[in-house]
């Protein structure tokens, strides 16, 4: 029997995430079986107990259900404790294990597959939700100037900055607040992009042509950030689909020991 695997999450039929793990497992010969598993509001609990009871090994999660999978959890790792939110669970053994892998899955598209240097930069990040507290920990071990956090609501920003400030110079504000800024990578971690939208910042933040990051991604075409930053400026802009294959390899390395090679992965998503 090979060992199950799962995603959960509320709507999950788009998830690509069966197909990145068949690809890792096929290519680290691993006998595994991975699927999408639909799970109504309000079962989530009941969902993992049933899925770890019938044998399953580990289970990622997505929206809508990252924090209650954190508070589900026995036992955290640092960076989940810190996120507030958790996107991989381990059930193998008595205790439910939770991690998060979605900074550190941002951080390797960033630094390995694009070639990115963060340290000594100034980090502009446009959001203050979860998928932004998820990515703060591996985001500030790289050492940057300072990571400027805006947000539509401010004191969401605020809180952010307030909560990660130990670990570096974290500065929140509003939207209003960036005339005149100049940063050398721009991260979009809002949802505008769900309704093809982009977040309302100055153009003119591109024009001192800092790397555009979208962790939204994009399935046959350019996100409307991705797109729109670069007519505005940016020297490089790229979606999220290395990121979600690398915080894919990052589960699959927790669960597995084993590290997949993820370059003929997100090629192949492409």
């Amino acid at each position: 029997m090979a060992d199950r695997y799962a995603v959960m999450g509320n709507p999950i039929a788009h998830s690509l995430s069966p197909q990145i793990h068949t690809q890792f497992a096929q290519q680290t010969g691993q006998d595994i079986s991975y699927e999408a598993l639909l799970v109504a509001e309000g079962g989530f609990a009941q969902a993992v107990t049933d899925f770890k009871q019938a044998g399953g090994k580990g289970l990622n999660i997505t929206v809508p259900f990252k924090q209650e999978a954190w508070s589900l959890a026995d036992e955290l790792s640092e960076r989940a404790q810190r996120a507030g939110a958790v996107n991989t669970l381990s059930l193998d053994g008595e205790q439910i294990i939770g991690d998060n892998t979605d900074g550190v899955g941002l951080l390797r598209d960033l630094t390995v597959n694009h070639g990115v240097t963060l340290k000594d930069k100034k980090i502009l990040i446009l959001g203050a939700g979860g998928a932004v507290r998820g990515v703060l920990v591996p985001l500030l071990k790289e050492s940057p100037a300072e990571i400027r956090i805006a947000n539509r609501t401010k004191s969401r920003a605020l809180e952010l900055a307030d909560d990660f400030g130990d670990l570096g110079t974290v500065i929140g504000c509003g939207f209003d607040e960036l005339d005149g800024y100049e940063p050398d990578i721009v991260i979009n971690g809002t949802a505008a992009g769900l309704k093809g939208e982009v977040p309302p910042v100055p153009e003119a933040l591109f024009e001192s042509e800092p790397v555009a990051y979208d962790m939204m991604y994009g399935k046959d075409e350019p996100t409307a950030f991705e797109a729109w930053a670069e007519a505005c400026g940016a020297s490089l802009s790229v979606d999220g689909l290395g990121m979600l294959v690398e915080q894919a390899a990052e589960s699959f390395f927790i669960w597995r020991d084993v590290r997949p090679d993820t370059r003929p992965v997100i090629e192949s998503m492409r």
